[in-house]
């Protein structure tokens, strides 16, 4: 008799990214701040009873499953009727990185980039590297621990982009983030190392607006043709960490209480700077090509009035619930976030 094949939805929740951190001794407002790169996971939980609802009515089960389950759990999954989906990735503050390495420990099918990438992704300075060794078009940058250079930053006429080196979601981008000179770039690797007890990536200030590529392969066999590239306008030279906090997850829900929530606004590339839509998606062509990444993936770019674009990084795991990735899953495949996973894990299976 044939199994019902299963999608299994890994992500690791808010609550127990703070309580840990909490534990390991990051004051609480910092500890929020930190677990709000998991706002994801916060956010499709209401959608849980829709992506099962859709999976069903493509003949395969759904079972979301929290991170701390996964190693109990995941030795009795069958390995020819289960598909892992990492929904949350980590290395550091977070663990979700752990997840498809343990579903290639039990020989279980993954959604996904290979395991090694949820790793690279996570550290900007190395990843960085990789990237202009590859001949991207990614900025110089150079590391700071606490006031103390790593590597020298490269010369940059227009200053330095200063930033956390393993935390996303806009953690520790502040208005001041853009500076002028090192000396200034050290100060804030001294502020980033007192709130994160992280490094400071500070990267060779490039101009532009901010864009947002995103990929899912509902179709396995889709390429680059099937990333969508939109102009991300927050209002901004840049969004902060003020702005993404009233976007997602815990944070986001006050926000939306009180009046704060306002999604940047959307505009196709290619309706405005063609050129700079083509450039873009033939980095997203090498990135896959080359790098490995596959079937779920964003990147985020800038975008010179002359069409020069700008990689800033990529990510395994993309915030599928967010504004940007649903505007997506509507305009590329015309289907909501919950039939968008449900029929892209079905196509896998069949």
């Amino acid at each position: 008799m044939r199994k019902t094949p299963i999608l299994k939805l890994v992500y690791e929740p808010e609550q127990a990214c703070r309580l840990r951190l909490s534990a390991q001794g990051f004051a609480p407002q910092r500890a929020l701040e930190i677990s709000s790169y998991l706002a994801q996971s916060t956010d499709i939980a209401p959608e849980f009873d829709a992506i099962e609802a859709e999976c069903r009515r493509r003949g395969i089960g759904f079972v979301p499953l929290a991170l701390d389950d996964l190693p109990r759990l995941m030795g009795a999954c069958d390995v020819d009727a289960t598909l892992v989906w990492t929904l949350t990735d980590g290395i550091a503050y977070f663990r979700g990185g752990a997840a498809p390495a343990l579903a290639r420990l039990e020989s279980l099918s993954v959604f996904g980039a290979d395991d090694s990438l949820f790793g690279l992704c996570q550290d900007k300075f190395r990843s960085g590297a990789v990237l202009r060794a590859l001949g991207m078009p990614a900025p110089e940058a150079g590391l700071a621990r606490d006031g103390t250079w790593i590597v020298p930053p490269p010369a940059a006429a227009d200053g330095y982009f200063v930033k956390p080196n393993r935390l996303g979601a806009k953690i520790g981008i502040w208005p001041d983030s853009h500076c002028r000179t090192a000396a200034e770039a050290l100060e804030l690797s001294r502020r980033i190392h007192d709130h994160y007890r992280d490094d400071a990536i500070v990267q060779r200030y490039v101009a532009g607006r901010n864009v947002r590529a995103s990929f899912l392969a509902v179709d396995p066999e889709c390429r680059a043709e099937a990333v969508g590239v939109v102009f991300v306008d927050s209002g901004g030279d840049f969004q902060t960490m003020t702005d993404s906090l009233a976007l997602y997850g815990d944070t986001g829900s006050a926000a939306r209480a009180d009046g704060r929530y306002v999604e940047p606004e959307l505009v196709s590339v290619a309706s405005r700077q063609p050129g700079a839509d083509a450039a873009i998606r033939a980095v997203c062509t090498r990135l896959m090509a080359h790098l490995g990444l596959r079937d779920v993936f964003s990147a985020d770019f800038r975008v010179e009035p002359d069409d020069t674009v700008h990689l800033l990084e990529f990510e395994v795991c993309p915030g599928l619930p967010c504004f940007d990735f649903r505007d997506y899953c509507r305009r590329q495949w015309n289907l909501t976030l919950a039939e968008a996973i449900a029929e892209t894990a079905a196509r896998r299976f069949s």
